[in-house]
């Protein structure tokens, strides 16, 4: 019996999307955001929006991760993730050539630098 709902859940899922890091981020926000609700929902009568608003989360990531369209999957969670990797970074920052838009990493703490995109040659200056 419990075969056979394994393999209809393996079915099921062929071609979805799954988790990653930004579902797990999801998950657990949503958890929280329903604990404060829980929690403040006897000392406050707005309380309620957490408690919809962890629905919310928790339905978003429902929706990413039996989603089919792994591509667009894919492109936030590379965002989300390349936001918390340029906030953890303390000894860089990055900026975007005008010209291309590719992101450039240059150090930090050297003041007002010229800054040259290795893709097309565009310089800039910018503040460190």
């Amino acid at each position: 019996m419990f075969r056979r709902i394994g393999d209809w859940f393996r079915n099921f899922m062929l071609g979805r999307y799954g988790s990653d890091k930004l579902n797990v981020a999801l998950l657990v926000s949503g958890i929280v955001l329903m604990l404060l609700g829980s929690i403040l929902g006897k000392f406050a009568a707005w309380a309620g929006v957490f408690t919809l608003l962890s629905y919310l989360v928790l339905i978003w990531c429902m929706f990413r991760m039996y989603s089919r369209n792994i591509d667009a999957r894919k492109r936030e969670n590379a965002a989300f993730l390349n936001f918390f990797n340029h906030m953890k970074d303390k000894e860089h920052r990055y900026y975007r050539c005008p010209k291309c838009h590719q992101t450039v990493r240059v150090p930090r703490g050297r003041g007002k630098i010229n800054i040259r995109c290795p893709k097309c040659g565009e310089q800039f200056i910018k503040t460190t």
